[in-house]
């Protein structure tokens, strides 16, 4: 899975062209973390060392200077009714709550899946390497034909408790994926992802690094504090989701 890439393309058509030494290590299947999500008790993984900072630099301007302006908001707030339609002390029920902006690569039409494709950033997210790396990790075949989606988290911007399960979905409901790409600018201060472990929020790991590999074996329960940063400050999570094959 070589490419040839020049210094000109901020985006390679392939993801490999992004690896640090120790992640071509993960997809060659020499790393420890090779086949780490095939234990049903590790559920999240999260690395700073597995891409080449100055390649990670140089697509994230390249994500700022071409997608910025695509973007769609999403924001879905704490519903009102989850507090004046409560009828029984301690009752509380909280449906998935985010704030960030995104493109969701639901249609081709889109404005912000033309500008994606237009930098390059779609081929290099349905390379045959990214699937490998998500495989490397995973310790097992995945499924062609994976979901995309890009996330930008401003100051502020966060997504709440939630456990990313979908049993009306007959593909999806047993269990797959997610792999993100994390890409901080240098103003970002702060960010964590929370998840659970023996049914408590107990897990914390920082996201606001400039180049972090996380991958989730979902469902489990997590969610991302807000971000704190300059007003400029920006986090992308380029996003794939695999099902199992």
């Amino acid at each position: 899975m070589k490419s040839n890439t020049t210094r000109s393309n901020a985006i390679p058509p392939e993801f490999e062209d992004l690896l640090s030494r120790a992640g071509r290590q993960v997809l060659a299947g020499s790393h420890p973390l090779c086949g780490a999500l095939a234990d049903p008790r590790t559920r999240f993984l999260a690395r700073d060392d597995l891409l080449d900072r100055a390649k990670v630099g140089r697509l994230r301007r390249a994500l700022d200077a071409g997608l910025v302006d695509s973007l769609e908001p999403l924001e879905r707030p704490i519903p009102p009714e989850t507090i004046s339609e409560m009828r029984r002390d301690y009752g509380e029920l909280l449906p998935k709550t985010s704030r960030a902006r995104t493109i969701y690569f639901e249609s081709r039409r889109e404005p912000g899946v033309k500008a994606a494709e237009r930098i390059g950033l779609v081929r290099m997210m349905r390379s045959k390497s990214f699937r490998a790396f998500a495989e490397a990790l995973t310790g097992r075949k995945l499924a062609s034909g994976w979901g995309l989606q890009v996330l930008r988290y401003g100051p502020g911007d966060y997504a709440g408790p939630h456990n990313d399960h979908h049993p009306e979905n007959k593909d999806a409901k047993a269990g797959y994926i997610d792999l993100h790409l994390s890409l901080c600018t240098p103003g970002v201060a702060h960010q964590w992802l929370v998840y659970s472990r023996a049914g408590h929020f107990s897990e914390i790991v920082s996201v606001a690094k400039p180049s972090t590999v996380t991958a989730y074996r979902l469902p489990f329960w997590h969610y991302t504090t807000p971000l704190v940063g300059k007003p400029s400050a920006a986090r992308w999570v380029l996003l794939g989701t695999f099902l199992y094959r």
